[in-house]
């Protein structure tokens, strides 16, 4: 068996769903549009800049929706979902996924996006296995904005990995081909850890240093 990892923004979906859930907290009023919008947008900027303070952001960005009655806060993800998410799935994404779930692969979409968010694009490709950022829950299940565990993020993606792996009964040598799909340059530790790497709709900096070291590049999205 072959294991085959995707990351999801900007790799399987042409948005960051983190930061356009946020967008949609601000379009819908559960946010100040101009203070909070523009925190957003910093913290985005950060993130692609390979400077962010994920704690931070993490904070920040449930802040959106932590202090709702879950409920409420699961109904506008749910037309999040219907005006944000479905347009985002594209068809050549899907068929990607859907060649290495043909194939027998083992499949994981491992994130640093939170699991509030990204479940159901999980869900939506069809995933089982989701690595996300895991939330802090307080005794009555309600989200704290504290991390809870190894945040699936940079050197944390391979932490996580392993974890999961370990809890399947399983290690990296098990598979003959573990191959990660991503954009990002924050994702260079798990990129260099698998043995084929694909850098997927790639950032300029990441382009480079896949040409640089002869790694494929894959566009699926114009």
């Amino acid at each position: 068996m072959n294991l085959t990892l995707f990351d999801l923004d900007g790799t399987l979906i042409p948005i960051d769903s983190d930061h356009s859930f946020g967008a949609f907290m601000v379009e819908k009023g559960w946010v100040d549009g101009k203070v909070w919008g523009a925190r957003n947008d910093e913290f985005f900027a950060q993130y692609n800049a390979g400077t962010l303070d994920l704690p931070a952001y993490v904070d920040f960005a449930t802040s959106a929706f932590r202090s709702r009655p879950l409920a409420e806060a699961l109904a506008v993800r749910e037309r999040f979902l219907a005006e944000v998410m479905t347009p985002a799935l594209r068809p050549e994404a899907m068929a990607l996924v859907e060649k290495h779930r043909a194939a027998g692969d083992l499949i994981a979409l491992v994130t640093a996006t939170n699991e509030f968010v990204t479940a159901p694009f999980a869900d939506a490709f069809g995933i089982e296995h989701l690595i996300a950022v895991q939330l802090e829950r307080d005794e009555e299940g309600r989200y704290t904005g504290a991390i809870r565990g190894v945040p699936s993020f940079r050197e944390g993606k391979i932490a996580r990995v392993e974890s999961w792996l370990q809890g399947l009964g399983a290690q990296w040598r098990d598979f003959e081909r573990v191959t990660f799909y991503s954009d990002s340059t924050n994702d260079l530790p798990l990129l260099e850890r698998v043995s084929h790497p694909v850098a997927t709709n790639p950032s300029p900096t990441l382009a480079a240093i896949a040409a640089e070291r002869g790694w494929p590049q894959l566009h699926l999205f114009a």
